[in-house]
């Protein structure tokens, strides 16, 4: 069964998607939503692998509730503004739907969902970031959702964490200790105070100073691994 919540601020347009819904029996609608907070709460509390996301909503936008999350479910917006659909798909969206919805084209989402369930089996487990997990980034204008394993590095600026993945840099408003916390230990690896790299993303290894090791990433960018975090680099990579 596939956990679905919605978070729409219109009655009658979460009404709409529950009659939808439906007919697609291995989908369990584990909530609903009017407004950002309330869908914040039920998002965390229910950590549903799939998110049907009102853009336009009083107060919040559905943009910043992505923002807020530590981890972004597959995510099908729902909006009767088409201006939002190229957006939309800038933040990686697996779906845009225009309201009112067709069965026809909502049978269509909801075969991507499967599809990408199917491919990405990992992303069922909400238990913790996986290489699939995906987290939402927004820095300026510009807006991102980004699979971890798509991430070669983090780095510290200051009160912000910058993120390197597919030649972007945008900055992230969380601490480098907060995301060290939820990634995955068998592909990230703590290589100083200021720095952690995904191991799938080094290109070359070779001894440095005083016990160190230095890293090029396969961007060419080389980094420096502490001495006391050297040895455990040594031991994860068995060198």
């Amino acid at each position: 069964m596939i956990k679905a919540v919605i978070v729409e601020d219109s009655r009658l347009a979460r009404n709409e998607l529950k009659e939808l819904l439906k007919e697609h029996q291995d989908i369990t609608l584990v909530g609903e939503a009017e407004n950002v907070d309330d869908g914040l709460e039920l998002i965390q509390k229910e950590q549903p692998e799939l998110l049907f996301l009102d853009i336009n909503m009083p107060e919040k936008d559905g943009f910043e509730l992505l923002e807020m999350l530590d981890e972004v479910p597959i995510t099908v917006f729902t909006t009767a503004f088409d201006e939002y659909a190229i957006k939309s798909f800038e933040y990686n969206a697996l779906d845009y739907l225009l309201k009112p919805i067709s069965e026809e084209r909502f049978a269509g989402a909801i075969d991507k969902v499967k599809k990408q369930l199917e491919q990405n089996p990992e992303v069922s487990d909400r238990e913790k970031l996986t290489e699939q997990s995906q987290i939402f980034i927004k820095d300026g204008e510009s807006c991102w959702l980004v699979k971890i394993g798509d991430i070669s590095h983090f780095e510290i600026v200051g009160n912000y964490t910058r993120v390197f993945f597919r030649g972007e840099r945008p900055l992230l408003y969380k601490s480098l200790n907060q995301i060290e916390e939820k990634l995955p230990e068998a592909s990230f690896f703590r290589v100083n105070r200021q720095q952690i790299v995904n191991t799938n993303y080094i290109g070359n290894v070779v001894p440095w100073f005083n016990g160190k090791l230095k890293l090029t990433m396969q961007n060419g960018e080389e980094i420096e691994v502490s001495r006391r975090q050297s040895y455990l680099f040594k031991d994860k990579m068995s060198f």
